[in-house]
Protein backbone atom coordinates (compact mmCIF):
# COMPACT_ATOMS: atom_id res chain seq x y z
CA UNK A 1 0.00 0.00 0.00
CA UNK A 2 2.80 2.65 0.62
CA UNK A 3 4.26 1.97 -2.35
CA UNK A 4 0.84 2.60 -4.13
CA UNK A 5 1.14 5.95 -2.64
CA UNK A 6 4.50 6.88 -2.89
CA UNK A 7 4.18 6.26 -6.56
CA UNK A 8 2.57 9.46 -7.63
CA UNK A 9 4.64 11.50 -5.45
CA UNK A 10 7.91 9.65 -7.15
CA UNK A 11 6.51 11.27 -10.43
CA UNK A 12 5.63 14.24 -9.71
CA UNK A 13 9.04 14.74 -8.16
CA UNK A 14 10.61 13.31 -11.30
CA UNK A 15 8.16 15.65 -13.36
CA UNK A 16 9.80 18.51 -11.35
CA UNK A 17 13.21 18.02 -11.79
CA UNK A 18 12.93 17.47 -15.71
CA UNK A 19 10.70 20.53 -15.99
CA UNK A 20 13.29 22.21 -14.07
CA UNK A 21 16.48 20.78 -15.84
CA UNK A 22 14.64 21.84 -19.31
CA UNK A 23 13.56 26.10 -18.00
CA UNK A 24 17.69 26.27 -17.02
CA UNK A 25 18.92 24.49 -20.36
CA UNK A 26 16.78 26.45 -22.99
CA UNK A 27 18.37 28.41 -25.38
CA UNK A 28 18.94 32.09 -24.70
CA UNK A 29 19.06 35.35 -26.62
CA UNK A 30 22.51 36.21 -27.19
CA UNK A 31 23.07 39.07 -24.96
CA UNK A 32 23.33 42.76 -26.82
CA UNK A 33 26.65 44.30 -28.08
CA UNK A 34 27.45 47.13 -25.90
CA UNK A 35 28.92 49.36 -28.61
CA UNK A 36 27.69 50.13 -32.35
CA UNK A 37 29.80 50.88 -35.12
CA UNK A 38 29.40 54.88 -36.73
CA UNK A 39 31.25 55.24 -39.61
CA UNK A 40 32.46 58.48 -40.21
CA UNK A 41 33.77 59.14 -44.01
CA UNK A 42 37.64 61.03 -44.48
CA UNK A 43 37.73 64.54 -46.00
CA UNK A 44 38.42 62.33 -49.31
CA UNK A 45 34.60 61.75 -49.62
CA UNK A 46 35.26 58.11 -49.83
CA UNK A 47 37.49 56.36 -46.74
CA UNK A 48 35.24 55.19 -44.28
CA UNK A 49 36.33 55.16 -40.66
CA UNK A 50 34.34 52.89 -38.12
CA UNK A 51 34.17 54.31 -34.63
CA UNK A 52 33.19 52.51 -31.95
CA UNK A 53 30.19 54.07 -30.04
CA UNK A 54 28.87 52.77 -26.41
CA UNK A 55 25.59 51.61 -26.61
CA UNK A 56 22.60 52.58 -23.97
CA UNK A 57 20.34 50.71 -21.86
CA UNK A 58 17.88 50.58 -25.38
CA UNK A 59 18.29 47.43 -27.05
CA UNK A 60 15.19 47.22 -29.57
CA UNK A 61 16.08 47.49 -33.38
CA UNK A 62 14.50 51.08 -33.55
CA UNK A 63 16.51 52.57 -30.58
CA UNK A 64 19.48 51.22 -32.04
CA UNK A 65 19.19 52.52 -35.31
CA UNK A 66 17.95 55.77 -33.91
CA UNK A 67 20.73 56.09 -31.89
CA UNK A 68 23.42 55.01 -34.46
CA UNK A 69 21.75 57.79 -37.04
CA UNK A 70 21.90 60.57 -34.31
CA UNK A 71 25.72 59.88 -33.64
CA UNK A 72 26.71 59.92 -37.43
CA UNK A 73 24.97 62.86 -37.99
CA UNK A 74 26.44 64.16 -34.38
CA UNK A 75 30.10 63.07 -35.81
CA UNK A 76 32.87 62.11 -34.38
CA UNK A 77 35.58 63.65 -31.63
CA UNK A 78 36.33 67.23 -33.36
CA UNK A 79 40.08 65.53 -33.47
CA UNK A 80 39.17 63.36 -35.99
CA UNK A 81 39.52 64.74 -39.69
CA UNK A 82 36.06 63.74 -41.15
CA UNK A 83 33.54 65.24 -43.37
CA UNK A 84 30.54 66.61 -40.84
CA UNK A 85 26.82 66.97 -41.77
CA UNK A 86 25.71 70.62 -41.59
CA UNK A 87 25.38 71.73 -37.74
CA UNK A 88 22.63 71.05 -36.63
CA UNK A 89 21.05 68.40 -38.47
CA UNK A 90 19.32 66.12 -36.49
CA UNK A 91 17.04 62.76 -37.06
CA UNK A 92 12.80 63.72 -37.28
CA UNK A 93 11.62 60.40 -37.43
CA UNK A 94 13.17 56.91 -38.20
CA UNK A 95 11.15 53.78 -38.83
CA UNK A 96 12.18 50.06 -39.81
CA UNK A 97 10.16 48.23 -42.81
CA UNK A 98 11.32 44.83 -43.15
CA UNK A 99 15.17 45.41 -43.91
CA UNK A 100 14.72 48.80 -44.69
CA UNK A 101 15.29 51.98 -42.33
CA UNK A 102 12.94 55.30 -43.33
CA UNK A 103 15.03 58.12 -42.01
CA UNK A 104 13.47 61.61 -42.01
CA UNK A 105 16.32 64.19 -41.51
CA UNK A 106 16.09 68.13 -40.56
CA UNK A 107 16.30 70.22 -43.09
CA UNK A 108 19.43 71.57 -41.62
CA UNK A 109 21.00 69.09 -44.10
CA UNK A 110 20.13 70.88 -47.22
CA UNK A 111 22.91 73.78 -46.03
CA UNK A 112 26.23 71.92 -46.71
CA UNK A 113 27.55 73.55 -49.22
CA UNK A 114 31.10 71.67 -49.36
CA UNK A 115 30.31 69.88 -52.76
CA UNK A 116 30.26 66.10 -54.07
CA UNK A 117 32.87 64.28 -51.75
CA UNK A 118 31.40 66.12 -48.84
CA UNK A 119 27.37 64.74 -49.69
CA UNK A 120 28.32 61.55 -50.87
CA UNK A 121 30.88 60.73 -47.56
CA UNK A 122 28.00 62.28 -45.17
CA UNK A 123 25.37 59.59 -47.10
CA UNK A 124 27.73 56.66 -47.57
CA UNK A 125 28.94 57.27 -44.03
CA UNK A 126 25.28 57.01 -42.45
CA UNK A 127 23.81 54.34 -44.49
CA UNK A 128 26.87 52.15 -43.80
CA UNK A 129 26.04 52.88 -40.26
CA UNK A 130 22.70 51.76 -40.88
CA UNK A 131 23.41 49.26 -42.59
CA UNK A 132 26.10 47.43 -40.22
CA UNK A 133 23.64 45.82 -38.68
CA UNK A 134 23.07 42.20 -40.56
CA UNK A 135 18.98 43.17 -40.60
CA UNK A 136 19.32 45.90 -42.46
CA UNK A 137 20.12 46.44 -46.37
CA UNK A 138 18.22 49.82 -47.81
CA UNK A 139 18.08 52.67 -46.54
CA UNK A 140 15.69 55.77 -47.52
CA UNK A 141 15.64 59.76 -46.70
CA UNK A 142 13.33 61.98 -46.47
CA UNK A 143 14.06 65.75 -45.52
CA UNK A 144 11.62 67.96 -43.21
CA UNK A 145 9.10 64.67 -43.96
CA UNK A 146 9.76 64.97 -47.92
CA UNK A 147 10.88 62.99 -50.09
CA UNK A 148 13.77 65.14 -52.13
CA UNK A 149 14.96 63.96 -55.41
CA UNK A 150 18.55 65.49 -54.07
CA UNK A 151 20.03 68.34 -52.23
CA UNK A 152 20.79 71.77 -53.38
CA UNK A 153 23.72 70.72 -54.72
CA UNK A 154 22.48 67.95 -56.44
CA UNK A 155 25.50 65.60 -56.27
CA UNK A 156 23.37 62.36 -54.53
CA UNK A 157 19.99 61.00 -55.35
CA UNK A 158 18.08 60.72 -52.83
CA UNK A 159 14.76 59.52 -54.57
CA UNK A 160 15.92 56.01 -54.49
CA UNK A 161 16.78 53.48 -51.61
CA UNK A 162 20.32 53.82 -50.74
CA UNK A 163 22.64 50.82 -50.38
CA UNK A 164 26.47 50.46 -49.41
CA UNK A 165 26.05 49.26 -53.46
CA UNK A 166 25.53 52.67 -54.16
CA UNK A 167 28.33 54.71 -52.97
Amino acid sequence: MTTRRALPLIIAFATAIAASIAYFNRPRPAPLASTIRVYYAKPDGQTLVPYPVTLGPAGDTKSVLFYAATQCLAGPPETMKAIRFPNGTHVRALDVQGKTVDLDLSGDVKTSAEGTFAEEGEFKALVWTLTDRPDIDTVRIRVDGVRVPTLPGGHLELDQPLTRASF
